[in-house]
């Protein structure tokens, strides 16, 4: 076990100026560096560069369909890539930086790697709002494909130990900037039309965009075999533990993911994602309290209830994809 260690802790390095400067040298070169976002940390390489992009899909044993986000500084950066329309542009004078992702019409001059679209005529493409994304970002001058820095399927990465236990060595850095402020992924949305249609919840709610745009959220279909967006696998986000929902009691051999000031009475390991009730707070912990839970070794994890409005809704969507049937090449 003690090798393992020094080889991640070897990859791993605070995201200072040099580091990130570094960091940069080695997208340019075709080399993977898993980087901090506002939501959770990325497996980044450069987006134009096919065989570094060929290597995120074989690091995270992902399926070569399932296309992957595409991160840019702003609008400005996206126009060489994609095709916009009134409603991106209102989306993005919006919301970007920040984590929301738009599915757009990709350009026939665009130069990113039809990798990153897993042979859709759309890229998916956001502007992180974190410092560090951005200056890796401008340091590279490319834009960076960068899904969650995970094993295909597995519970996404809110610290960088989480990326340091999962790959070690396997990729040229890791930046440590401490723990992701929002601790689930981006909302994505399908901007193509005269009205957007959501692909996956995520960090910014429905009813914030619905406020800021004054229209509404149309749901979308999804078809797990074939995603027309990352996240959309029917399992995904899922601990090694069994996971069973809308617990309203503790079994023998389980762990409990609680929310709210009044758990469910176990002796097992319990982590509450939020004994105030504070869904802010218990997006931030979701993931961090999965692996926290898996570790503890218990046979499955019995979920509370959690609201489904507001960010309850992207919550319960990672929940039910942890405890999706897993079956071999479909995460």
């Amino acid at each position: 076990m003690g090798e393992p260690r020094k080889a991640a802790a070897k990859a791993m390095e605070k995201a200072t100026e040099a580091a990130i400067a570094s960091a940069a040298e080695h997208l340019l070169a075709g080399r993977l560096v898993a980087f901090p976002t506002e939501t959770v940390y990325g497996l980044g390489a450069d987006a134009t560069n096919s065989k570094a992009v060929a290597q995120i899909f074989a690091a995270k044993g992902r399926p070569r369909f399932n296309p992957l986000i595409v991160h840019v500084l702003d609008a400005a950066a996206a126009d060489a890539y994609v095709a916009f329309t009134p409603l991106a542009r209102r989306l993005a004078g919006a919301f970007w930086p920040g984590p929301l992702t738009l599915v757009l019409d990709k350009r026939d001059t665009s130069p990113l790697s039809d990798l990153v679209t897993g042979g859709l005529a759309s890229v998916a493409v956001r502007s992180p709002d974190h410092p560090i994304a951005r200056a890796l970002l401008r340091a590279t001058g490319r834009p960076l494909a960068a899904p969650s820095a995970n094993r295909s399927g597995r519970i996404s990465p809110t610290q960088a130990a989480h990326v340091a236990a999962e790959f070690g060595d396997e990729v040229a850095m890791i930046l440590d900037g401490g723990p992701t402020a929002h601790g689930l992924e981006s909302t994505i949305l399908d901007a193509r039309g005269e009205a957007p249609v959501l692909l996956r919840p995520g960090a910014v709610t429905v009813e914030t965009i619905e406020a800021a745009l004054g229209v509404k959220v149309a749901r979308g279909s999804i078809d797990a075999e074939r995603p027309s967006a990352p996240g959309q696998l029917m399992s995904h986000y899922a601990p090694r533990a069994g996971v069973r929902l809308e617990a309203r009691e503790v079994r023998p051999g389980e762990a409990l993911l609680a929310f709210g000031p009044a758990p469910l009475p176990t002796e097992g390991p319990v982590f509450n994602l939020s004994p105030a009730g504070d869904l802010a707070e218990a997006a931030a912990n979701l993931f961090a309290a999965l692996r926290a839970l898996d570790a503890s070794g218990a046979e499955a994890i019995a979920v509370m209830p959690i609201p489904a409005e507001g960010l309850g809704e992207a919550i319960n969507d990672r929940l039910q994809r942890a405890a999706a049937p897993r079956s071999a090449g479909a995460s």
